[in-house]
Formats: C-alpha cells, sequence, structure tokens
C-alpha cells in the first residue's frame, strides 16, 4: 500500500509513504485539561515507550472547526502503522492517558494521507 515517490531510480523511490490524521473535537472550557493531559502524560509516555518517532507533528486548529487537535503520524506502509497502534494501545502508561483523556473528546476522526507523486513529503 503506498505509492512511490521520488525519482525512479533512486532507492528511496520504493519506499511507500503513509500519513495518518487523528483529528479530535474538544470542547473550548476543557482545552487547558487537555493540554496538561498531553504535557504530563501522553508525551512521557510516548518518549518512554520509544513511540516519538512516528510522529510528525501536533497542532490545535486555528480556523474552520476550532478546538481541535490534530496529530500527524508517518509510516512506511500500512503494517507498519498498524503494529505501532496495537504496541501503543498496550502500552499501560499511554492507556492511562488515553483513558483520563477520551472522556474529554467530542469526535475523533482518522484520515490515511498517502504520498502523491509530486512535492515533499514528511
Amino acid at each position: 500500500m503506498g505509492t512511490r515517490i521520488g525519482n525512479p531510480s533512486s532507492p528511496e523511490a520504493s519506499m511507500p509513504i503513509l500519513c495518518e490524521k487523528r483529528s479530535d473535537s474538544v470542547a473550548v472550557v476543557q482545552m487547558s485539561q487537555i493540554t496538561r493531559l498531553y504535557t504530563e502524560l501522553a508525551l512521557p509516555a510516548l518518549e518512554a515507550g520509544g513511540f516519538g518517532p512516528h510522529r510528525v507533528g501536533d497542532f490545535v486548529s486555528d480556523t474552520g472547526e476550532l478546538h481541535q487537535l490534530v496529530h500527524l503520524w508517518r509510516f512506511d506502509g500500512d503494517d507498519e502503522r498498524r503494529a505501532f497502534w496495537t504496541r501503543l494501545f498496550d502500552d499501560p502508561a499511554f492507556m492511562g492517558f488515553a483513558q483520563r483523556l477520551r472522556p474529554l473528546i467530542r469526535r475523533h476522526e482518522v484520515q490515511l494521507l498517502l504520498a502523491a507523486a509530486w512535492g515533499p513529503h514528511p
């Protein structure tokens, strides 16, 4: 699964790029609590578990739907992505964070993005 990128004769041409966008909508009054949970629980769990290399970035929406957390993850294919989420959801520290976060989330969306044949990719 994935697309080929770059010069077809280069070594990176056979590397599929798959990004996963996870968006969580939250209520305005919960943003400070969510920020604290990510800072105090999620980030230490991600770092301690070795999950950080797949993180492209974390964002808060400033236009469109507001009060939305957007997380971008990068994988070299769907097998790697599935193995990552299985491992993360088996991590007790991360799941302790998730258990506290879930009641604060109004809507959760996941979108898989394939690298286009042109342009830069993370």
